[in-house]
């Protein structure tokens, strides 16, 4: 478990004004509050400048923060940090490898740093180049690999204590499209595998901890089971994907097409259109002529409230009828389907309204991921 409360992190000068005082520092984190659990990926999602590696500092014991604490597996990262630290696999974007030594050769390195008894080193490295698809490889040179291969030498490197907590950060930066996929296959394997018994008894933890760090959009989408979205270092929304969709599916636009006779001008049905969805919609976002003597149009409705809904009542059905009841032809009605994207958009833009959940605001309790 990865416990994080209320952290933030200033550097440089505050300028006498502390954390909330007048600037002459950088706050690269702000008030975060995050808790999150074993047996899912979840992704740490932002823009450059965001925040993440400073948090993923904070969370390895790197960085101290300004305010607030971090705890692993119960340790505080930094008054306890040797415990917390040895229950972490950290990778970096850059993993620190060295290109002369063999595979195998630098894994028994590493396996000394991490003072692996060596009654079991050969067991653990052989278990980490089995997980990291690495058994043919093992006697080649690390700065003979390929991108793809070094970094799966970097993964092997940074579970081969077996630890709890994984945290990756740009995992698949400079790979390929095959390679991004294999890896991604072997970061998911190692969220929902099993811990060993002796870890799960110290830890409490059944699965490890996988927190994934990076910029792309598509990769987290692929990759994880739950998104935090940072932006201008503080949380700007979190929790599973469609958690993260269903307010913007709440407040989405809709989307008409029209259909007119051929001989019908089309600016005059463009006008007729949006007069007759101007008086059921709360905006029309836009409304023009399209191929095939029909004209599209894009609005927002407002919500009815509870007390005026009925189990019955389609939520389009004031604008269906206002366009039949006005003879014109309706060849589409649909809900616009939002995507992860917008929510990323909505969260980096600070576009988030009202209608939202507390999933995009700024609420400085922990969001739970378990």
């Amino acid at each position: 478990m990865i416990e994080i409360e209320r952290v933030s992190k200033q550097f440089g000068s505050g300028g006498g004004g502390g954390l909330g005082g007048p600037s002459g520092g950088v706050m690269a984190v702000r008030d975060v509050s995050l808790s999150i659990g074993g047996g899912v990926v979840t992704g740490l999602l932002g823009p450059n400048g965001a925040g993440k590696t400073t948090l993923i500092r904070m969370i390895t014991g790197f960085l101290t923060p300004s305010r607030g604490r971090v705890r692993v597996c119960g340790h505080d990262a930094i008054e306890d940090s040797g415990p917390a630290r040895r229950c972490i696999g950290f990778l970096p974007e850059s993993a620190p490898l060295y290109p002369e030594m063999r595979v195998s050769q630098f894994l028994r390195f590493r396996a000394s740093l991490f003072k692996i008894p060596r009654a079991e080193r050969a067991s653990a490295i052989d278990g980490a180049l089995r997980r990291c698809e690495l058994l043919d490889m093992q006697d080649r040179r690390v700065g003979q690999l390929s991108k793809g291969y070094r970094q799966r030498v970097g993964l092997a490197s940074a579970i081969l204590h077996r630890p709890p907590v994984l945290i990756l950060d740009e995992p698949s930066s400079g790979l390929d499209p095959a390679q991004i996929r294999s890896l991604r296959q072997t970061i998911r394997d190692l969220a929902s595998e099993p811990l060993d018994e002796a870890t799960a008894k110290r830890t409490g933890l059944s699965k490890r901890v996988v927190l994934l760090s990076s910029h792309s959009l598509p990769e987290v989408r692929a990759t994880c089971d739950r998104i935090v979205i940072m932006a201008r270092g503080q949380v700007r929304a979190a929790g599973a994907p469609d958690e993260l969709l269903e307010p913007l599916r709440a407040a989405a636009p809709w989307r008409v097409e029209v259909g007119h006779p051929p001989e019908t001008p089309a600016s005059l049905m463009v006008s007729r259109t949006q007069e007759l969805i101007a008086g059921v919609a709360s905006r029309v976002l836009s409304c023009v002529a399209a191929p095939g003597n029909a004209v599209i149009a894009r609005l927002e409705m407002a919500s009815p409230s509870i007390s005026h809904q009925s189990a019955t009542t389609h939520p389009g059905e004031a604008l269906f009828r206002t366009i039949a009841g006005a003879g014109l032809t309706i060849r589409s009605l649909s809900r616009e389907e939002p995507t992860l994207e917008d929510v990323f958009l909505a969260a980096v833009e600070d576009r988030a309204h009202d209608a939202l959940t507390p999933s995009l605001s700024h609420a400085t309790s922990p969001k739970v991921f378990a």
